[in-house]
């Protein structure tokens, strides 16, 4: 460790901020982690992958109450105490987080809550909640501060009918109908928990398919199963404005061939994206840079324009998810203890937990194409998955991208049920540097769905034991 760093602080306390703080108090240096909860946790756990995946599991839980029914079961409707599950959404929440505090005292981090402002490039005003503000000075300063909901300034009318991805989450009521504008994965995971608890779901996207950057085959599956249980799913269509009337929303969306329609509905969540912000964060007393799309500038050691501050997360640029803001932040603490360390991974894996999952690493069949990239592609559906079968679920499948000349994984595509936990082999072997061979004779169990990743190696050899494609 660098005999000059003693004591760093870390600005915003989510998977990135926390992970950092709690890294760099493991290797012995004096941490103070600066947040405006009372406890770490950031947006992911407070208000985005937590609470939404708890919600997310009592929406299978009800969908497959119905699919039992094709199996020769059936449960009545069920009855929904939206204060008891809200309830207890709340606690999978105070639960995660409060173990957080735990955690945080455990290491002896001195924990603020309030907002970190630079004085200059080592030192920060910090403002308490509920108290006066201090200011302090640091070795190191890691900048954690996560995104914002991404605005549609048109569309803030002062209505509490339109929600956002955090109001949507607090289940203000079971709306009869409920319109998301966006077809990100954001919006169709929180329209999946509406639709399941009983509210008619539409959604408007402005592009020619749901899930933009992902590979239509995955979507494809995904998209099928949607357009059965949602009410209706407009694409090349946008919202041109909207009003409140008589308790209901009316929203003027103009279609692909230009037609105008007015819409009417209990409620709009409003699912965009999310962006960047730095104003109010004394960058301007700083060496750091910030770029046009408001993402503070970072190398590969997420060293930013100034020796004394690092970024990582969100505001250190895409893709903006939690596993990504926690591998950087150990990445950020080592670099700060002098050690030669970088972050350059292979594969970001990437989950939509709706149903079915869809989850990919590594390269994308359209990135491979866009880049010129020799590849081919070896599918395994899962209607030939025995395992998938026992579950009557056949709507899926799992392919790789691979390096035709050296069998080299780039990457890997699954939509199914349990794709996000899947996916998590695929990275491995691209980190690794795996072939088709080595996923090929690596023995998986039977019956599971993981083996659809060894026969979709199979494939590529044609070779596969349930299905029949020689190779070309």
């Amino acid at each position: 460790m660098s005999s000059e760093v003693k004591n760093i602080a870390v600005i915003g306390a989510g998977p990135g901020g926390y992970a950092a703080a709690f890294y760099a108090a493991d290797m012995g240096l004096n941490v103070t982690l600066i947040d405006l909860e009372k406890n770490p946790g950031g947006v992911c756990l407070f208000r985005g992958c937590i609470p939404s995946k708890a919600l997310l599991h009592v929406a299978k839980l009800i969908d497959e109450s119905r699919e039992a029914a094709h199996w020769g079961i059936e449960f009545g409707k069920p009855v929904i105490h939206l204060e008891k599950l809200r309830n207890w959404k709340n606690s999978v929440v105070t639960k995660l987080t409060g173990g957080l505090g735990v955690l945080s005292k455990q290491r002896k981090i001195n924990f603020i809550q309030g907002r970190a402002t630079f004085v200059n490039s080592n030192t920060l005003s910090i403002a308490k909640t509920g108290g006066e503000a201090e200011t302090k000075s640091f070795d190191k300063i890691i900048v954690a501060i996560g995104s914002v909901i991404a605005t549609v300034p048109a569309f803030e009318i002062g209505s509490k009918r339109i929600l956002n991805s955090t109001s949507a989450l607090d289940l203000p009521e079971i709306p009869g109908s409920l319109l998301v504008v966006g077809g990100g994965y954001i919006g169709l995971e929180l329209g999946s928990v509406y639709n399941a608890l009983g509210s008619k779901v539409s959604v408007v996207e402005m592009t020619p398919g749901l899930l933009p950057g992902a590979d239509r085959d995955l979507v494809l599956h995904l998209s099928k199963m949607i357009e059965k249980k949602f009410e209706k799913i407009m694409l090349n269509s946008k919202v041109l404005s909207m009003r409140e009337e008589n308790d209901k929303i009316i929203v003027k969306i103009q279609d692909a061939g230009g037609t105008v329609t007015d819409y009417s509905y209990d409620y709009v969540l409003v699912s965009v994206g999310r962006k960047p912000v730095t104003q109010g964060l004394g960058l301007e007393n700083t060496k750091v840079t910030v770029n046009k799309r408001g993402f503070i500038e970072v190398n590969k050691q997420l060293q930013t324009n100034d020796p004394a501050v690092y970024a990582i997360g969100d505001i250190a640029g895409d893709p903006m998810l939690a596993h990504k803001a926690s591998h950087e932040a150990r990445v950020a603490v080592e670099v700060i203890m002098g050690h030669k360390a970088a972050f350059e991974p292979y594969a970001i894996p990437a989950v939509v937990f709706t149903d079915p999952e869809i989850a990919w690493a590594g390269l994308t069949e359209t990135q491979a194409k866009e880049a010129g990239i020799k590849f081919e592609v070896a599918r395994f559906p899962w209607a030939a998955s025995g395992r998938a079968t026992t579950l009557d679920r056949s709507d899926g499948v799992t392919k790789l991208i691979v390096n035709p000349e050296n069998e080299r994984i780039l990457g890997i595509g699954i939509c199914g049920p349990g794709a996000g936990e899947l996916i998590a082999e695929g990275a491995l072997a691209i980190e690794m540097g795996a072939t088709a061979s080595d996923l090929k004779l690596t023995i998986h169990p039977h019956p599971t769905l993981s083996e659809t990743v060894m026969e979709a190696a199979e494939v590529f050899f044609g070779q596969s034991t349930h299905m029949y494609r020689p190779k070309k």
